[in-house]
């Protein structure tokens, strides 16, 4: 091969790579959001705006947790490509393209972290946390964590946390904007031991010790309740006592073993709400209001 022909290859193999890549990217962003995986999205936005900041750095914020997320998402996807491709229960076409191009996948995931890390150093380095801490979590979930009893649920509060901190000015995480995030926390933990008794027997077959396998259903339904309880609990005492009313409802929604997914999209209306009602009257009040006292926007850095 003539030298030109060589460079002419190099110049056609990167473009076909970066193509892959933009491709992957793609797709992982579509599957996500059909799936109404990224919540946690929508909740740094709920904060930003409940904070008060300007429409800009809701704007910039939001973007950061959504590029944030396809890096997460992709990363966990990476990880568990060749386990996808034989339970054929996700897009099949999806997986399939991912793992004929691994290495545009690779680059795909670094390009996006350089993207945030270049990010977090221009406009706040408070990004930092939810980068490092909020990726860090996920990626050692995908590798490792969710294949072990409690880890998997411990992991997923920590996510919650940190994830939508993303909306959160670096001078607020010890505030009133920290103070909201815990709470989007507690929640996670109830989403994660309702999802992990719905996978429980799916899991069980592939051999994973999740703690809906470990525990079993009724164990772990013991712990979902203390964790709706301390969710409860938490918005009574540092948030507001209306929001708490509104999540207590979750104690009473009945429980159809056989039906977790309607259990677990009434839990999670609920929950919902009961975020929306924390939102607006931390919003018009500028502080929270909860029975052991109050946390205000000046103190959050608003």
């Amino acid at each position: 091969m003539s030298r030109s022909a060589g460079v002419d290859h190099l110049h056609r193999s990167g473009a076909g790579v970066l193509s892959a890549a933009v491709k992957i990217v793609t797709d992982v962003l579509v599957f996500r959001l059909r799936k109404l995986e990224m919540a946690n999205m929508a909740a740094a936005t709920s904060i930003a705006v409940t904070l008060g900041l300007a429409w800009h750095e809701v704007a910039w914020r939001t973007m950061f947790a959504l590029v944030l997320n396809v890096l997460v998402y992709l990363n966990n996807d990476y990880i568990d490509v060749a386990v996808d491709l034989q339970a054929g229960n996700k897009d099949a076409h999806k997986s399939q393209f991912l793992h004929q191009n691994m290495r545009a996948a690779l680059v795909a995931q670094v390009a996006l972290l350089a993207m945030l890390a270049v990010a977090a150093f221009m406009f706040d380095h408070g990004l930092l946390v939810p980068l490092l801490a909020g990726g860090g979590v996920c990626l050692w979930y995908s590798a490792q964590l969710k294949r072990q009893p409690i880890a998997d649920v411990m992991a997923m509060i920590a996510w919650g946390v940190t994830m939508p901190l993303c909306g959160v000015p670096l001078e607020s995480m010890v505030g009133l904007g920290g103070a909201l995030a815990i709470q989007l926390g507690l929640f996670s933990g109830v989403f994660e031991c309702i999802q992990v008794m719905r996978d429980a027997d799916e899991d069980k077959l592939e051999g994973l010790r999740t703690t809906g396998v470990v525990l079993g259903q009724r164990r772990t339904l013991a712990l979902t309740r203390v964790l709706m309880v301390s969710s409860t609990a938490y918005a009574l005492l540092v948030l507001h006592p209306a929001a708490a009313a509104v999540s207590a409802a979750a104690l009473v929604v009945p429980f159809l073993p056989d039906r977790l997914e309607t259990y677990w999209t009434r839990v999670k209306l609920i929950y919902g709400v009961a975020w929306l009602v924390i939102c607006a009257l931390t919003f018009f009040s500028g502080q929270s209001a909860g029975l052991i006292g109050s946390i205000g926007l000046v103190n959050a850095g608003g």
